[in-house]
């Protein structure tokens, strides 16, 4: 664990200590009682995030044409719901005492597909997707074998120390995005890795491949990461189940052929994958989101 620097404690960074404060407190209630109250926030998030309401109406219109307006109406306010969710999983998932953590309901199946890549000496990349509990189902995996993440930093310094040294306590390493090096050494060593590539990226490391069929600027860092490392590639798939069932977790057998010499071919493939994930459990995936946001030049801007 790494020391509090002090200039953490000036008077500018209260309100995100007071914040962490209500984190912490959110994180003492039982599991179905936290996400009940996340629920019950989803009518006022629904009223209050206008903006991301926008965005998240016109990603379901351009994934989901199939669907009449009513139905995608009734998906947006279950994704709000949702929302409310993942702020209690987070919570839950920083801050909860390992004991009552444990005791959270989950199915995890296919890790034995992490045990016979073990055997052969290789690492693994767990690709998954931003879906609401997606640090929640990461911890529950953590609790079964030893798991790094990758990361992006988080803008507030308090947030960004303290949400890190209490992502150490589960997880055996935490990766930033400029930690390419020591993150190609983790999975070279035999070491298991989880990371989402699902949101808008730019730059000289993304393409432009299908998501639900639109062009969708993705980073190519799956590709890559196989294949300096050697790791084998598994799906990490989740949802959350209904009631109080818990989470259902899946790890699909390592993909074949992959990375192959076609890094387009490979990053479509990722998309496609997770496009299957989101496709089973809609609500529950991040929409507010701008996934469409960098666009292929002359495209017109799908958020005005």
């Amino acid at each position: 664990m790494d020391r509090m620097p002090r200039s953490l404690l000036a008077p500018w960074h209260w309100p995100a200590w007071l914040a962490l404060g209500l984190i912490w407190l959110v994180a003492r209630l039982p599991w179905h009682l936290a996400l009940a109250a996340g629920a019950a926030l989803g009518r006022p998030l629904y009223r209050l995030l206008a903006s991301r309401r926008k965005v998240a109406r016109r990603n379901l219109e351009l994934c989901f044409p199939e669907l009449d307006a009513p139905a995608r109406e009734q998906l947006l306010r279950a994704h709000f719901r949702d929302l409310g969710r993942m702020a209690a999983e987070f919570a839950l998932s920083w801050m909860a005492p390992a004991r009552r953590f444990a005791r959270i309901p989950h199915r995890i199946e296919g890790l034995e597909h992490l045990q016979a890549v073990a055997a052969q000496g290789r690492g693994v990349l767990l690709v998954g997707a931003h879906f609401s509990h997606l640090e929640m189902c990461a911890r529950l995996v953590a609790g079964h074998v030893p798991l790094a993440g990758l990361y992006r930093e988080h803008g507030s310094p308090v947030f960004e120390w303290a949400v890190k040294q209490r992502r150490l306590r589960y997880a055996s390493a935490m990766f930033g995005r400029r930690q390419l090096r020591a993150t190609v050494r983790h999975l070279r060593q035999g070491g298991h890795l989880w990371y989402a590539p699902d949101q808008d990226m730019r730059g000289k490391d993304s393409m432009f491949v299908p998501f639900f069929g639109i062009p969708a600027s993705t980073i190519t860092a799956t590709h890559h990461l196989a294949r300096m490392s050697g790791a084998a590639v598994i799906a990490f798939q989740h949802r959350r189940l209904p009631g109080r069932q818990g989470y259902q977790i899946t790890l699909q057998p390592p993909l074949s052929d992959f990375p192959s010499d076609d890094v387009l071919a490979d990053t479509a493939r990722i998309n496609d994958l997770i496009e299957t994930m989101v496709r089973q459990a809609p609500a529950q995936y991040l929409w507010i989101h701008k996934r469409f946001k960098t666009r292929p030049d002359g495209a017109p801007p799908p958020y005005s």
